[in-house]
């Protein structure tokens, strides 16, 4: 992460009569991070991005873009832009039109104009699309021209909000790669707004897990991912089993509450060498889910706990619902979690 601040929000809080959509908020986001707000709707999230954008104004804390307080700062004098699911393009004005335009209202010349629009077009891989209208092109390709429009004033921030929600999943993944590569090139800082996990861990630099006004944990995907401290942050970042005290003591020897990613368990194989630090268990196949390279399968043990492991489909040979099946995992694979209540 850069040493540079491109965003700093300080015990923000956000009330919309008696509801506290944002409660106590600090943030703190680096220059050129592709960050990531991630968590489900009514987290809070989106209010976030609308007092960085200034779209809406905190009633508590304060919001610092590279150092310089702006809280009460207007949009349009905020040197960032917002990139909304909708697009909303012009649909009357030509592809070349729609991205000028925001240096038209800022008085850039003709000339200049031109040529600013031409490179951002090359830029987001819409070289020759000028003359279109906005009803000519796919859905990814009006995203891109909306991120042309938004990126052509080289603003020191761009604000995405559920940008690829509007997309079907192929597009959207599409997108994704797009999208990274685009901020790669640019070099600027995005915050990303979403409430798909698969988008926030594939693209961000960093990641804000958000639930019920708060941040829950802030950290690499990586770090989200294989080190959730929460129960939430486990349970909504991807699946996963969770080991109350009682089972962990059993299974682990520590009564502490653990999670155990499915793809960590693995399936045992008679003849198999087992590391000295596996943990090694015994139970009956419930049900066994598709899902092409890969298989959901459940297992209830002898005392009637039960397990999800994620297995390549190919190792499923001799697993079948209502056998025996012997699972194992490294134990350094369960994590410990926060015991406290989420907000």
């Amino acid at each position: 992460m850069s040493t540079e601040r491109a965003i700093e929000l300080v015990h923000v809080r956000k009330t919309f009569g008696e509801v506290v959509a944002v409660d106590g908020v600090d943030l703190t986001i680096g220059d050129g991070e592709f960050f990531s707000l991630l968590g489900p709707s009514g987290s809070g999230k989106t209010t976030v991005l609308r007092m960085i954008a200034g779209f809406e104004q905190p009633t508590e804390g304060a919001i610092l873009l590279r150092g310089k307080d702006v809280t009460h700062v207007p949009p349009y004098d905020r040197d960032v832009n917002t990139v909304f699911q909708d697009y909303a393009l012009f649909p009357h004005m030509t592809v070349q039109q729609n991205v000028e335009y925001g240096l038209k209202v800022k008085g850039v010349d003709k000339r200049e104009r031109r040529s600013r629009a031409g490179d951002m077009l090359e830029s987001v891989r819409l070289a020759g699309y000028g003359i279109r209208k906005p009803n000519q092109l796919s859905g990814g390709q009006r995203q891109r021209v909306a991120l042309a429009r938004a990126l052509v004033n080289r603003p020191e921030v761009l604000l995405l909000d559920e940008p690829l929600g509007a997309l079907d999943l192929k597009l959207r993944e599409e997108m994704q790669t797009e999208l990274k590569a685009i901020q790669h090139e640019v070099g600027i800082t995005f915050v990303f707004v979403t409430h798909d996990q698969g988008e926030a861990l594939s693209m961000s630099t960093r990641v804000a897990v958000f639930n019920h006004g708060r941040v829950e944990q802030v950290g690499t995907p990586r770090e989200i991912y294989d080190g959730p401290t929460t129960d939430f942050v486990a349970a909504f970042v991807g699946a996963s089993n969770v080991l109350e005290p009682a089972v962990s003591a059993r299974l682990l020897g520590i009564a502490e509450r653990h999670i155990l990613r499915p793809e960590r368990v693995r399936i045992a194989r008679e003849g198999d060498v087992v590391d000295d630090s596996a943990v090694v268990v015994d139970g009956t196949v419930a049900d066994v889910q598709y899902l092409g390279p890969e298989c959901k399968v459940r297992v209830e043990l002898d005392d009637g706990i039960r397990l999800l492991a994620s297995v390549a489909s190919d190792a499923l040979a001799g697993v079948s619902v209502g056998g025996p099946v012997r699972l194992s995992w490294l134990r350094s694979a369960a994590t410990t979690v926060d015991t406290t209540t989420s907000p």
